[in-house]
């Protein structure tokens, strides 16, 4: 929703061998048919839907014994990242509908690369219950869905998957909100490289707004490119259940609407990813219906036009 972009590209990635369960390859799916396309067409925007991505597996990339199905999320990332930084370098503002949080691997690769093109830095909202900042070396489970973070700010190189040499994203321009459930290696890897992290106590303490108006107050000094990954688990399971990953005490639907709303009067952001959503296990849509909501929000519109929905 960068103000200078009118243009929105969707990029469904059905990706689920990064979560270690099957269902999130349903959330492209999901997304479309609650309307994500229709929905920010109706605020005005060109919707470009670019299909699913349907790579055969990197099998150069070898197996991994703790980064679980690395073969098939190389074979993602290296698409995605190229895909991602093509809608960018278009002109476009790049949706892409997960598929598993292992997607951001490539997301933020791709505008990585397009904002180092553009001389400007890349800041990353990460909004999710975890931190995903492991490593194979450090991962309790070996799913890659909970090493993203790591890799693309350069700290988890565990495979020949993208060029050694593109560009990173600084650990200190992440900024992770609604954390509630980090691995013990994680967290002391989180400090060490100086990630902004806003636990759930700090967002009950602070308050959502004045965190999210420090965030944007950092990304607009620096004149910087801003991605946003929304996880479906950020959310409490109370408003999103359909997610593999559930922890309690999440941000409420209100919470993540000021995100949405702060995000777009901001003008800032220049990418987002929608993840973790698994269909199979939602209530009759709900949490898709909830997450292309949260996306009209993100795109500009206002909280008093949403329609009242039949109970």
């Amino acid at each position: 929703m960068n103000d200078k972009t009118n243009a929105v590209t969707l990029i469904g990635v059905p990706l689920e061998e990064g979560s270690g369960r099957g269902g999130c390859a349903m959330g492209p799916a999901a997304l479309r048919i609650a309307g994500i396309g229709s929905a920010l067409g109706e605020l005005g925007y060109r919707v470009s839907d670019a299909g699913d991505l349907r790579p055969t597996p990197a099998t150069e990339a070898g197996d991994h014994p703790k980064a679980h199905n690395l073969p098939i999320v190389a074979a993602f990332t290296r698409a995605i990242e190229e895909q991602t930084y093509r809608a960018a370098a278009d002109g476009t503002l790049p949706v892409l509908l997960g598929g598993d949080h292992s997607l951001s691997m490539g997301s933020v690769s791709g505008m990585a690369r397009r904002a180092k093109e553009l001389g400007r830095p890349l800041f990353v909202l990460w909004l999710d219950a975890h931190a995903d900042f492991n490593t194979p070396a450090s991962s309790p489970s070996g799913n890659i869905h909970g090493m993203p973070v790591a890799y693309y700010c350069g700290k988890a190189e565990f495979a020949p998957i993208l060029p050694a040499a593109r560009p990173f994203v600084d650990p200190r321009h992440v900024y992770q909100v609604g954390i509630r459930s980090v691995d013990d290696e994680e967290r002391l890897a989180i400090a060490e490289n100086g990630v902004n992290v806003f636990d759930m106590r700090a967002i009950d303490e602070e308050g959502m707004g004045a965190i999210m108006r420090r965030i944007i107050a950092d990304v607009s000094k620096a004149n910087g490119l801003l991605h946003v990954s929304l996880d479906v688990d950020f959310l409490d399971p109370d408003v999103a259940p359909g997610v593999g990953t559930t922890v309690p005490g999440g941000a409420t639907f209100r919470e993540a609407h000021l995100i949405m709303e702060m995000l777009h009067d901001s003008g800032l952001v220049s990418s987002l990813d929608l993840v973790e959503l698994n269909p199979f296990l939602d209530d009759r849509g709900k949490s898709a219906r909830v997450i292309v909501e949260l996306a009209a929000s993100l795109f500009g519109r206002r909280i008093l036009d949403r329609p009242t929905r039949a109970a």
